[in-house]
């Protein structure tokens, strides 16, 4: 089926969302906050106050579905109070994983040059997974496509130290160079391909105590990186790459994400909890943990929807990960 939505002007964008049901009190304002977001980007911010209805197909199954009209007392000053928070919460998650995504890079690249300063080409330092080679019609293993990729990357890099390099050597980097190339989905990679005393290592410096569980935490945080990054929605979003849950005696810090004390379906407050846990072992920590706890109990007001949807288990803020309580003397600026 062919898409045939007619392109509509802004007046008529509101036209429709008031005929939809949604409270618009302030003509000039939706206007401003439509040109500004886009009437499909808001779309994803109202989505929550929309009808649910049934439906029965042929076989008699009822199936739960979301309607074009919105419930009573939907307005949209409440969609845009949602998408501030998100603007805000995307903000907090960038500049965790960039304090966090840095000092891993560092710390990868210290184990690894502690072995060799080329490391990262030995296919010693590697699970034989890694190395070998694969079946189909490229039967690159994939440390061959990790090092490939790399080489794209030197290729197609404008910074100066891969100039310097070029210049004034054989054009071969060590690994404490090449790590401040490489994006965190390949730095992931690297990682997921070591030797698993080299892995368990690095882990270690985070205080993540096996190599299974930075991996997918590695994997979560990447995850999360991108959304915020690309701007797209993030406070209700249901997971894809989820964090594995640790065990309580693993992780004594976020116990309350097991099974059992957290819901089933995984939000995105099991990363924010991660991301805490990992900042605890990077110096330039500050007051992340502080501000991103205001953000959480500061979730706007709005009727049907609450921080809950975002995952956060009950007496969310009690727990040990965020032990630092909110400032007495009001909100911190992010």
């Amino acid at each position: 089926m062919s898409y045939a939505k007619p392109w509509l002007s802004i007046d008529e964008q509101i036209a429709l969302l008031r005929e939809r049901g949604l409270s618009i009190e302030d003509h000039d304002h939706a206007a401003a906050a439509l040109r500004e977001s886009g009437y499909y980007r808001l779309s994803g911010y109202l989505y929550p106050f929309r009808v649910s209805g049934t439906e029965i197909d042929e076989s008699g199954r009822h199936t739960t579905v979301v309607l074009e009209q919105y419930r009573p007392g939907a307005d949209l000053d409440a969609a845009c109070e949602l998408l501030t928070f998100d603007r805000s919460l995307r903000l907090l998650v960038l500049e965790a994983v960039e304090r966090f995504e840095v000092a891993f890079r560092t710390c990868l690249a210290h184990v690894l040059g502690a072995v060799s300063p080329f490391a990262h080409e030995d296919p010693a330092i590697f699970n034989t997974a890694f190395c070998a080679p694969r079946n189909g019609d490229d039967p690159r293993s994939e440390h061959a496509r990790w090092l490939d990729r790399l080489e794209d990357r030197k290729t197609r890099s404008d910074e100066s130290f891969v100039a310097h390099f070029r210049e004034h050597y054989d054009g071969r980097m060590p690994i404490w160079v090449i790590v401040e190339l490489l994006e965190l989905g390949q730095v992931s990679r690297l990682y997921g391909g070591l030797r698993n005393d080299l892995a368990t290592e690095v882990a270690a410096s985070f205080a993540v105590p096996t190599k299974q569980l930075m991996r997918s935490w590695l994997a979560s945080v990447n995850y999360v990186r991108n959304v915020a990054a690309h701007h797209s929605q993030l406070f209700n979003r249901k997971l894809v790459a989820a964090p594995k849950r640790a065990s309580a005696e693993q992780v004594p810090a976020l116990a309350h994400l097991v099974v059992g004390r957290a819901p089933k379906r995984f939000g995105v407050y099991e990363v924010l909890a991660v991301l805490a846990y990992l900042l605890d072992s990077v110096p330039s920590n500050v007051d992340w943990k502080v501000r991103t706890a205001e953000l959480l109990s500061a979730f706007p007001a709005v009727d049907g929807i609450d921080v809950g949807s975002m995952g956060l288990v009950p007496a969310w803020l009690d727990e040990p990960i965020w032990s630092r309580r909110l400032r007495e003397d009001g909100p911190v600026s992010p």
